[in-house]
């Protein structure tokens, strides 16, 4: 992830756009691309939009690259270490989520 984060900030930094990417800015812009995404997704049940991205997937791919640039830029200006908050909220997950009450189940943890 380092990797990617060093790479989104030497695109940033050669352009001098931090001074218009305030955190603000920044979730918005990422709720912006969730959106389109989104716009990609809507109107096709599973199957189809399986046929859909594999017969020309870079449309979803590139929205999908846009949410993680913010997501992990984001995350970085607010000096939070995306790796390690990931592996804490999966744990947090598997206790709220334990496989003998979850399995199979679309319920919120509060209803297994």
């Amino acid at each position: 992830m380092r990797h990617l984060t060093d790479r989104i900030l030497a695109f940033r930094d050669a352009r001098d756009w931090k001074q218009f990417h305030g955190v603000k800015d920044e979730a918005l812009s990422l709720l912006i691309e969730a959106g389109e995404l989104a716009e990609h997704l809507r109107w096709h049940d599973d199957a189809a939009l399986r046929a859909k991205v594999a017969a020309d997937p870079e449309p979803v791919a590139d929205e999908l690259a846009d949410v993680l640039y913010w997501t992990l830029l984001l995350a970085h200006d607010l000096g939070i270490d995306l790796e390690s908050e990931f592996e804490r909220k999966m744990l947090q997950n598997e206790r709220k989520y334990p496989v003998e009450r979850a399995r199979g189940r679309p319920d919120k943890y509060d209803v297994l």
